[in-house]
């Protein structure tokens, strides 16, 4: 959908009086109204909760709720940290921080779960598996859930890399190799990453296949690229949510190790041996008491 607050500004003349007063106060206080019911939005503005409907409909939307849920997109996109730190403070109740957060973020699973295309999820897991190199793109937020990728994905495949990057020069150089038969996963949520877009874009002029790992066919990853895994993601404040693009990001990697379990398998032999003989992992005072029986 085009920004809600764009189409809102072509369509001000057009409005009755009453309509004007609503959008001039979303154009300007986009941040608070999201939040608001259609009855508290009215009270704000001096029009009836029925007028609110209206408008809602008059903008294309099926219901109050989807004008909402529109303008929600908007903010996720639009705020700054500080702002989105301001806006999420009014809306949380700091005696149940933890209650919210938690019961926010089971909300976001279950909505991606209902969401989920599993012919899609099937296809991008053949077309990882049949990739030449896999390229893994994530920065700013995104960057622990690209890691979190190209961690396991190494124990999966030989040609993995994990673009590491602090500039766009950066990130076109260390994907400039990136071709037919090749894959490109990008991650990213709002506020998304130019950066990431960008390299996703010239990656596919390139011929590789791009897979984006986002929130929704609106993200400017999703619309430059060959696949997407669409994750809820939201803010509980200054805090991007990312537990759904986790969980996703965790079901990719369990079905591709499901198809190549056998390499997993051998390659953690040889790592078990490689922990042991150079202490990777504290195996505590069990292993301690066994050497000394």
């Amino acid at each position: 959908m085009d920004n809600i607050l764009e189409k809102m500004k072509e369509k001000y003349p057009t409005f009755s009086k009453g309509q004007k007063l609503i959008a001039s106060y979303i154009i300007d206080h986009y941040d608070q109204a999201t939040f608001m019911t259609a009855a508290r939005l009215g009270e704000k503005v001096g029009v009836s909760e029925s007028t609110v409907v209206r408008f809602a409909n008059e903008m294309g939307f099926d219901g109050y709720p989807k004008l909402q849920k529109a303008l929600r997109e908007v903010v996720k996109s639009k705020l700054t940290s500080t702002q989105r730190l301001e806006v999420s403070s009014a809306h949380i109740d700091s005696e149940s921080v933890l209650k919210t957060v938690l019961q926010s973020d089971l909300n976001k699973i279950r909505i991606t779960l209902e969401e989920a295309d599993p012919d899609n999820f099937d296809a991008i897991v053949e077309e990882i598996l049949k990739a030449r190199k896999i390229y893994i793109l994530g920065v700013r937020s995104s960057a622990p859930l690209a890691s979190f990728l190209g961690f396991y994905f190494n124990l999966i495949f030989e040609n993995v890399r994990l673009v590491h990057t602090t500039s766009v020069s950066e990130m076109f150089e260390q994907i400039i190799n990136a071709t037919e038969g090749d894959v490109v996963i990008g991650i990213s949520f709002p506020r998304y990453s130019k950066r990431t877009s960008k390299a996703m874009e010239f990656a596919r002029s390139q011929g590789a296949t791009v897979i984006a790992i986002t929130d929704n066919d609106n993200s400017p990853l999703a619309k430059c690229s060959n696949y997407c895994l669409f994750a809820r993601s939201d803010m509980a404040s200054f805090v991007d949510s990312l537990v759904a693009p986790l969980s996703v990001i965790n079901a990719l990697i369990v079905a591709i190790g499901l198809k190549r379990k056998k390499q997993i398998r051998d390659n953690l032999e040889k790592l078990e041996k490689i922990w042991d003989a150079y202490q990777v992992y504290d195996k505590g005072d069990v292993q301690t008491e066994l050497a000394n029986d």
